[in-house]
């Protein structure tokens, strides 16, 4: 997951939206998915956090290893990003039933769905495992997206929040001079559209990705975004069949900034919750609903980055604000921690970082250490 380093050159266009449509919706779409339901503890993921609370207690840190166990408890998504991981969701929803039978109170479970072919086109750290050249757009539907979809279907007793394809239609708006990313947009869109239309069910909530305020926040970029987003959810057949838009997947974007970073000097959307301000009109405007969760498994500290382009490991990080409905921007449904926290970016940022997706124990002690203390008092 990254951002497009030449993303900062499109910072001092001015674009002033015209008055927005109203989204035609009725009542029931409009509530949030989120409200007065637990979200999802994994336990996949927590057990890989018991290395970081060994290594704590290893060096007599029973502070820090204490710290690692309140994370244990956090909710966070489940990602599915190989066709072989669709077990992954079984899982969840196995482990999901028990707690929702223990607690009685009804759980949502996030899902991220992510094996587009020719995935990752500008960057390639996170490239799939499908390819447009080798049938890659009829394996994703048929062996991919549709037993997705038949498994959270069956699941009536449980909701889920679905993340699709983070990074895509990003790349789609930005990046389209890279020849691999030109080629790729029609499978893009059209692999979205039919996981839009498969994933129709009243316990599912869809949100697309939107990349994140330093990378589609500019005022040139927030009208192109919306109308990519509008042009998928045409393909799908119609448009309230999501909830909305998901942001900062992956990266390190604060949701309230304490310090304005110099590198966000020319953006209005110098953290995620003004991103978010930011490109509601223009959704709105296309006809799209202006809900969005924002992802805060990590955050950059202040002064980490000297740009916005880095978004592989930062140093220093920390475990971002606990998983939350209680935000102060009424176009907000949840933050959420959708990147499970020490699950390596890439063989870049952090010395000694290993592969995309491998357990990176170095960089999950140091999120522990620069979290905050919302994390261990959490909040619904």
């Amino acid at each position: 997951m990254r951002t497009s380093s030449l993303l900062t050159a499109l910072a001092t266009g001015s674009v002033v939206a015209a008055a927005p449509k109203p989204w035609s919706h009725n009542a029931a779409r409009d509530v949030n998915p989120f409200e007065g339901k637990t979200q999802f503890v994994n336990p996949a993921w927590a057990a890989k956090l018991d290395q970081t609370r060994q290594a704590f207690l290893a060096k007599n840190d029973t502070v820090n290893a204490a710290k690692t166990e309140k994370v244990q408890q956090t909710s966070s998504f489940v990602w599915v990003s190989r066709i072989s991981e669709l077990s992954n969701i079984d899982n969840a929803i196995a482990a999901a039933r028990k707690a929702q039978k223990g607690s009685r109170k009804r759980q949502i479970i996030g899902l991220v769905l992510y094996n587009l072919p020719d995935r990752d086109c500008s960057a390639g750290e996170s490239a799939g495992e499908l390819s447009s050249e080798k049938n890659g757009l009829e394996i994703y539907k048929s062996d991919f997206v549709t037993p997705f979809a038949e498994k959270v279907a069956a699941a009536k007793d449980l909701d889920f929040a679905i993340v699709l394809e983070p990074d895509s239609l990003a790349n789609l708006v930005t990046n389209l001079g890279v020849e691999f990313c030109a080629n790729a947009a029609p499978v893009y869109r059209e692999g979205i559209a039919y996981a839009i239309q498969k994933l129709q069910h009243p316990n599912v909530h869809l949100y697309i990705d939107a990349a994140h305020g330093g990378w589609l926040g500019w005022n040139d970029n927030l009208p192109l975004a919306a109308k990519e987003f509008s042009e998928v959810t045409r393909l799908a057949g119609n448009h309230t069949k999501i909830r909305g838009f998901v942001t900062n997947v992956s990266n390190y974007n604060p949701f309230n900034a304490v310090v304005r970073e110099n590198f966000t000097e020319w953006s209005n959307s110098w953290d995620e919750s003004h991103y978010a301000s930011s490109l509601a009109p223009f959704l709105e405007q296309e006809g799209l609903p202006a809900h969005f969760i924002v992802d805060q498994g990590r955050v950059a500290l202040p002064g980490a980055r000297e740009e916005w382009g880095e978004w592989c490991n930062v140093e220093p990080a920390g475990f971002g604000p606990a998983p939350t409905t209680r935000v102060n921007n009424t176009v907000v449904d949840a933050l959420v921690w959708v990147k499970p926290g020490g699950e390596s970016d890439g063989q870049c940022g952090m010395a000694g970082a290993p592969r995309a997706g491998q357990w990176f124990d170095e960089y999950a002690q140091m999120l522990v250490k620069n979290a905050p203390p919302s994390v261990f008092n959490k909040r619904s």
